[in-house]
């Protein structure tokens, strides 16, 4: 007598892309966030041993406006994914376009900061240990505001020209998440170049 064995197979588990999204911009994060680590341990290492001046305490000014003006950037991009997910479309460009106005605001500040150190005050990357890392720690932040920049203004073109829905809050969600980065590393970069590194 042959007996019928019966199983059953549970069924794969599969990502859809919105999953894949949020864990690559989480894995993306990590790695970031560890880049960031080894620089902000090499600035305090190096903090203070610089020979020749000028030094922090001489040159740096806390950006107040530019720091309000970056982090309000995460409330406005907050606001606007959510307007997005409640399919409110022209709510959610306006909000991005004021996150898109913070961020380059905060951009353009750091420029005339820069601009201000070297031709006025002389301190340049190849001019102590000071200037090398405040320049490689604020310069890596920069750099990462830059590319957000450009990441939102492709999708405030897309949102202007009809091509954004509703759809795409996933994607647009993951970029959000990028920015909140962004935001939260400034928040440790103010702190240990500007008010600790002081």
């Amino acid at each position: 007598m042959t007996t019928a064995i019966s199983t059953t197979l549970e069924p794969e588990l599969e990502w859809d892309p919105s999953a894949k999204g949020r864990v690559g911009m989480y894995c993306l994060i990590a790695a970031e966030a560890g880049i960031f680590t080894i620089f902000v341990v090499a600035y305090l290492f190096y903090l203070g041993k610089s020979i020749s001046g000028p030094t922090p305490r001489e040159v740096l000014h806390i950006p107040v406006l530019l720091s309000v003006c970056l982090l309000s950037s995460s409330v406005t991009i907050h606001l606007g994914v959510n307007a997005l997910r409640r399919r409110k479309t022209r709510t959610f460009a306006r909000w991005w376009l004021l996150t898109l106005f913070l961020g380059a605001t905060f951009l353009a500040g750091t420029v005339l900061e820069w601009r201000n150190l070297i031709y006025k005050e002389g301190l340049t990357i190849q001019s102590n240990l000071f200037g090398t890392t405040y320049y490689s720690l604020v310069g890596l932040h920069a750099f990462h505001v830059l590319v957000g920049l450009i990441a939102l203004c492709i999708v405030w073109l897309f949102t202007i020209s009809g091509k954004m829905r509703a759809e795409h809050i996933e994607r647009v969600d993951a970029l959000a998440l990028y920015w909140h980065f962004v935001d939260t590393v400034w928040i440790v970069v103010l702190l240990v170049v500007y008010v600790i590194g002081r």
